[in-house]
Order: C-alpha cells, then structure tokens, then sequence
C-alpha cells in the first residue's frame, strides 16, 4: 500500500480536494481508502439509536452491520490516540491510502494552501512536503511541483506519479 497525505490549515479546502482526487483515482481502477484526522471530539453514531446507546453503556467496540457496510468505532476510554502506523496498519488491502490531516506526520504529503485563507505555508519547514496544491499563480514553492487545488485531475495525477511512478498511471475507464 502506497501513503500519501493532504495537509493544511481548516478552511484551505483539503476535504473538497480530496474527494475529487478520490473520485478520479478509483475511475481508474486504483483501490483507495483513506484516514482522515479529527482534532475534536466526533461521532458517527446519532444519540439515541441502538449503538450509540451500547457505547454509552460502557462498550469498548460497537461493530454496525448491513447488507450495504459495516462499521467499527471503538471508544478509546482514556487510553492514548493510536499513532498513523497504527491506523494505517486497521485498512483492508488497497492500492492507496491517502491520508487527510496528520499535518506532522513523517509521510509524503500534499498541502493544500488557499491564498488569503491558510495562516502560513507548512512546506518551507516540512521536508515531507511534496507539492503544494494552492489557489495562487505567484506562491513561489521553490522545488516544489506548484499544483493548481483547482484541477484536481492534475493533482490525482500528480499522485499517481508519485505513489507509483510515470509508467503506472492508468488510463481513465471509458
């Protein structure tokens, strides 16, 4: 599995990015998923329903199943906040796993820099940083491949180069 993420301050548009270049990747055939960091306490499950009702009681895991998903969340109970590896390490086999969030981490990363928006640059700092998707024509990025956060097909293209190499990018189905 190959790992890159998209980091950036609230509000530079990571979130809208990221879908398009999902949306994008997978029309070609790769296999994504993805771990998304919160910096604040959220839930997926609706106060009052079933399982919400279980892990207020006291469960550690309340497992959800359908015939369409399922889904775990575990309940940490003070215990300390698994580390990217840890996560990385609970996703199915995929050919890709991008990464939104985890603006430290030690892995190639995309940040995502809206002009007038974002409070400063990340990349100058973080030799993680591999490009910058950004809404300005004149951010001098020095090295750094300067995507357009606007054309996302050059973005998933740009990660699929970077993931996999020029040869493997993969024509869109059609």
């Amino acid at each position: 599995m190959k790992v890159i993420g998209f980091a950036g301050w609230s509000g530079s548009g990571k979130t809208t990015l990221v879908e398009q270049v999902v949306r994008i990747l997978t029309a070609r055939g790769v296999v994504v998923s993805l771990v998304k960091h919160a910096h604040h306490s959220f839930d997926i499950d609706h106060r009052g329903k079933d399982s919400w009702r279980h892990r207020q009681a006291g469960c550690r895991e309340v497992l959800i199943s359908s015939r369409n998903r399922w889904s775990l969340v575990h309940e940490l109970r003070d215990e300390e906040e698994m580390s990217l590896d840890d996560l990385l390490a609970q996703l199915s086999a995929c050919d890709i796993a991008l990464v939104e969030g985890f603006k430290r981490a030690p892995i190639p990363k995309v940040e995502v820099y809206r002009e007038g928006v974002c409070e400063s640059l990340l990349f100058p700092g973080d030799p993680n940083i591999v490009a910058v998707a950004t809404n300005s024509v004149t951010l001098d990025t020095g090295r750094l491949p300067r995507l357009d956060i606007n054309a996302p097909e050059a973005v998933a293209d740009f990660v699929q180069a970077h993931c996999f190499g020029r040869q493997a990018v993969v024509s869109p189905v059609g």
